[in-house]
């Protein structure tokens, strides 16, 4: 053997294994195999007095691989570093550049598992990027240090709450100004007038030339009784509009995408996209499907878009081909690798739909269309505006019709919008209404964040990172901090004093500008613009401030007696709460550990057979039913089947 690859997964490494000759061995890393360790000041793992060094240590689970992998790298000539071409993955690879010790190293990235990139990359290697590894090691520490010194330190000694970070109590608090925002919503109420036709609707817009607002019934009323049944036809237009085609995906509209029109969440996306990229058995090869799924890039390769506009001239003709669209310029995007697309236009749903899991099939029919689509041209569509006249109020209808699909041939299934066909009234002077309504209308709030829009908001703001999305939310709902009630998050009493507690003390730094800055600063160091150690060092100063302040006015709030003794001790019993809500409990904990339990009906089956015990119904965790002695664990009888007594 002369060369080992290292990739992140044992489902990559079976692909690329393939693509390689007998000169190489792959071999997967398994993910990180080193970490901070939780010794040291404040159990951090990093020397902050001595200029933020770290302590790394093998993770437990990893030992055996560890040990697998320098075993295998003393018989070979080059390392080949290939891990995933993200920060992540550069740390990865530099970390088992630290433990494997001195060999010939080379580091390789695959933006898509196919054969010809996959020998491309090989041939064509490069050094770690030592600014990629320096801004993921201060992303770690920066992680490290707010959790583990606002979570343990602070917020579970001032509350039930057990998490607090640098980016998820951000997310947390997005979620609990929304409440905020919608419990104090004062709505405002206004009136429309409508009038109905055979085929169309017309809404009351204008009176002699001007804005007409409703604020009340007696408003519209007073519209009412001014109108005639019979409608001039003013102004009729019709005009040829493009509907523009879609970009490519990055991450957050993929997640976006897959939430609102598959029902996927975030978290089930990203897994189900890497095993999308990593490679499929499709007949005899093993092939990735998409090109890697964590980026916030929309540009497409040379290659695909050649072979992109041959697909579609051949398949749907020259008409349907499009133009390379130019991707919004962002200050938080980064642009390393491309957008998500199928790695062949040629590979058609249909044609690989055998070899998918169900859905499996339905998010890469997503991707391939979505592909396909920003390469086609545009759709068109014919606009018409319908003006009537009636006693110089002016009533108007909108619509459209589709008069070339364009890409919406292929992505026509995730288009949201529908036309609205108006009828053909060109030459009419005149039109009688069916009927006339009004209709009370009230203000509304914004809405409570979607897992869709909560990804919007944080990518638009420069919160976290595509990779950080689906990690963000789940670490909130886990915490419980956040529940889904009719798919919009809601705050629990929890999230909402976890959050409050924060803003207490560290609202300089769990805010949304102080955040997204920070993110800034971290894309600094990755291009080498800025030094990772002067940016911890203006960090730590300004937080371990405000965390030395916050905690010598940590007071915890007392709990709220009964007006009960405790029965083992007589101490005063007290309310409690935790995340499954309200408890009585001895206020002497954890001396004593008295809970007052509801009295439960106790179903007694029969005299124990062997003791003077009784047989009673009891349950397992999970809620199934067993049988058993009421003198466990005395006695250890029990059985599964109700027994004859």
């Amino acid at each position: 053997m002369k060369n080992l690859v290292i990739v992140e997964s044992p489902s990559k490494s079976k692909t690329i294994e393939k693509y390689l000759g007998s000169d190489y061995k792959v071999m997967a890393s398994m993910g990180h195999i080193r970490d901070l360790a939780t010794s040291g000041k404040y159990g951090l793992g990093i020397d902050v007095d001595n200029d933020f060094k770290p302590n790394y240590i093998s993770i437990a689970r990893q030992k055996k691989n560890i040990a697998n992998l320098k075993k295998y790298a003393k018989e070979a000539e080059n390392i080949i570093l290939a891990t995933d071409p993200d920060r992540e993955g550069e740390a990865i690879s530099w970390h088992l550049k630290e433990v494997l010790g001195k060999h010939n190293y080379k580091r390789v990235t695959f933006n898509e598992i196919t054969k010809n990139v996959v020998l491309d990359s090989i041939n064509n290697p490069r050094d770690i990027d030592e600014n990629l590894v320096k801004s993921q090691e201060t992303r770690r520490f920066l992680d490290r240090i707010i959790g583990f010194r606002l979570s343990t330190g602070f917020v579970s000694r001032k509350t039930l709450g057990k998490h607090a970070g640098r980016v998820q109590s951000v997310a947390l608090k997005l979620i609990v100004d929304r409440e905020r925002e919608i419990e104090a919503f004062v709505p405002k109420e206004s009136w429309t007038v409508t009038a109905k036709f055979d085929g169309m609707d017309a809404k009351c817009e204008k009176y002699n030339g001007n804005k007409l607002e409703l604020f009340t019934e007696d408003d519209a009323n007073e519209v009412l009784s001014n109108l005639g049944d019979k409608f001039i036809v003013s102004n009729v237009e019709q005009k040829e509009k493009p509907k523009t085609g879609v970009m490519p995906f990055k991450t957050s509209t993929l997640q976006q995408t897959a939430i609102n029109r598959l029902r996927f969440t975030s978290k089930k996306t990203m897994m189900l996209a890497q095993k999308l990229y990593e490679g499929v058995d499709i007949g005899s090869e093993t092939v990735g499907l998409i090109t890697y799924m964590r980026t916030d890039s929309e540009r497409l390769s040379p290659v695909f878009i050649n072979d992109a506009f041959k697909y579609i001239r051949e398949t749907y003709g020259e008409e349907y081909v499009g133009a390379v669209k130019q991707q919004k310029k962002n200050d938080n995007m980064q642009d390393a690798h491309e957008g998500i697309r199928v790695t062949s236009p040629y590979r058609t749903p249909e044609s690989i739909k055998k070899y998918l899991s169900a859905d499996e099939y339905k998010l890469y029919s997503l991707i391939y269309a979505r592909s396909l689509a920003s390469l086609m041209a545009n759709a068109k569509t014919l606009a018409t505006s319908i003006t009537l006249d009636n006693n110089n109020y002016e009533f108007k209808a909108t619509g459209s019709v589709l008069t070339f699909d364009g890409y919406l041939k292929i992505y026509g299934a995730y288009d949201s919008s529908e036309d609205t066909i108006l009828p053909n009234l060109t030459g009419v002077e005149s039109l009688i209404s069916n009927e006339i309504v009004k209709e009370q209308h009230f203000s509304k709030p914004e809405p409570r964040y979607t897992e869709s829009s909560l990804i919007k908001e944080l990518e638009k703001l420069g919160i976290g990172r595509p990779s950080t999305y689906a990690t963000i939310i789940s670490t909130n709902i886990d915490a419980d901090y956040v529940v889904s009630e009719d798919k919009k998050f809601v705050p629990t009493e929890l999230g909402v004093e976890v959050t409050d507690v924060l803003q207490e003390g560290f609202s300089d730094i769990i805010n949304v500008e102080y955040t997204a800055n920070m993110e800034k600063e971290l894309d600094e160091i990755a291009e080498g613009k800025v030094d990772n150690k002067s940016v911890l060092r203006v960090f730590y100063e300004k937080f371990e401030s405000l965390i030395s302040e916050a905690l010598k006015n940590v007071v915890k709030t007392p709990a709220q007696e009964t007006g009960e003794v405790c029965p083992h001790c007589n101490s005063p019993m007290v309310i409690k709460k935790s995340k499954h809500g309200e408890f009585e409990a001895c206020s002497n904990y954890p001396n004593c550990k008295y809970i007052q339990q509801e009295e439960k009906e106790v179903v007694v089956i029969g005299k124990c057979p062997d003791c003077d015990g009784m047989i009673i119904e009891k349950k397992t965790k999970k809620g199934k039913i067993f049988y058993g002695c009421n003198n466990f664990p005395k006695c250890k009888f029990a059985s599964w089947d109700k027994p004859e007594l």
